[in-house]
């Protein structure tokens, strides 16, 4: 991992930026009372909580899904396929699937 050291800012640089905060009236620093308000998102919002849960796992599940495996393949195969763009991996099934289920 590359680790930067950083140096602080100057107190003009700081300031500059407190500047920019303060004029952008969509940037308003929340106050302990909104802070003490504060409720979790489930709570704030239920039903949208609730229809992201159940949006959660990406894609339907399909009735036939397909098992990793690791394989090694020559160098030259999986340049040929990936040079056919996405879906390679895919096209690499079809082609088993023609040679190997007649």
């Amino acid at each position: 991992m590359n680790a930067k050291k950083h140096t602080p800012i100057s107190d003009a640089e700081e300031a500059r930026i407190q500047k920019m905060i303060a004029s952008d009236p969509d940037a308003a620093e929340v106050t302990d009372d909104q802070i003490a308000k504060a409720k979790p998102f489930t709570e704030a919002f239920p039903a949208l909580a609730e229809n992201m849960r159940k949006n959660v796992g990406g894609r339907p599940r399909s009735k036939n899904p397909k098992v990793p495996v690791s394989i090694r393949l020559d160098q030259d195969v999986v340049a040929k396929f990936k040079a056919t763009g996405p879906g390679w991996q895919s096209r690499i099934n079809d082609v088993l699937r023609k040679s190997a289920v007649q």
